[in-house]
């Protein structure tokens, strides 16, 4: 019997390079300070310029692929550091070849009264939510106007929905943000919880780090998504480049 096919061949996800706030943040945490100190809304926070040059090496090892390996599929988060970093990858691809879509379900888990907070702003400003943060664990702590990991994940869910529906057997190139990456682990990988935290408990998603995805027919009873690349660096080493893994602004009590 034959399986139809429901997923792309191949799927790439990978966290936007160095921003100006992963760089405002660590100068606040070093310093003990409360809040973090960067003017733009999270959205429009840009890449900083090590960044930058994180996207070009990365994108130099897609240009590196064959023609028939490259993606064919760029989904970004519209979040200005996540485009950025999207568009830097595309200029040294073909873009009339590839289909691009902005897709605010890609942003980053949104932190809502806790935005721009330091983890020592946290424990000062809200020693309550700190100590419900701490009991309840991340997975499912929803602060005031922000989301849980559950929460992004429920959006994600839409998103592979989609990559099903309309991307089946395309390779595609998805742009997005700390969270994200890991919460598309959970889903493509079928983890627990516990599974999904132990890895995020190892440490953080590298910028312009590539986790991928290959669809093998022989996975499961109808074929599924097989892990190739986890926080996958190499280009960045390759060209000289230094890697950076600082967790995104805002910040959150082990976030």
């Amino acid at each position: 019997m034959t399986t139809e096919q429901k997923w792309p061949h191949e799927i790439w996800v990978v966290r936007h390079g160095q921003s100006a706030g992963n760089v405002a943040r660590d100068l606040a945490e070093a310093a003990n300070g409360h809040r973090i100190d960067i003017a733009e809304r999270d959205v429009d926070v840009p890449l900083s310029e090590l960044g930058m040059r994180q996207s070009e090496a990365l994108g130099a090892w897609f240009a590196a692929l064959s023609p028939e390996q490259r993606p064919t599929v760029v989904l970004h988060s519209p979040y200005v550091r996540a485009a950025e970093t999207a568009n830097i990858l595309m200029r040294q691809l073909d873009r009339e070849q590839l289909t691009v879509r902005v897709d605010e379900r890609l942003r980053e888990k949104e932190f809502g009264v806790l935005d721009r907070l330091t983890t020592h702003g946290i424990a000062h400003l809200f020693p309550d939510l700190y100590e419900q943060r701490h009991h309840v664990g991340k997975f499912y702590f929803r602060p005031p106007g922000g989301e849980s990991w559950c929460d992004v994940i429920l959006r994600l869910r839409s998103v592979m929905d989609t990559l099903e529906r309309e991307f089946c057997h395309e390779r595609v190139l998805i742009v997005a943000h700390q969270v994200t990456v890991n919460c598309f682990r959970y889903l493509f990988e079928h983890l627990t919880e516990a599974q999904i935290l132990d890895f995020d408990r190892a440490g953080d998603v590298p910028n312009c780090s590539v986790t991928s995805y290959e669809y093998d027919p022989d996975l499961g009873k109808h074929g599924d998504l097989a892990l190739r690349l986890v926080n996958f660096v190499a280009p960045l080493e390759a060209s000289g480049t230094p890697v950076t893994a600082a967790k995104d602004l805002p910040v959150a009590p082990n976030a």
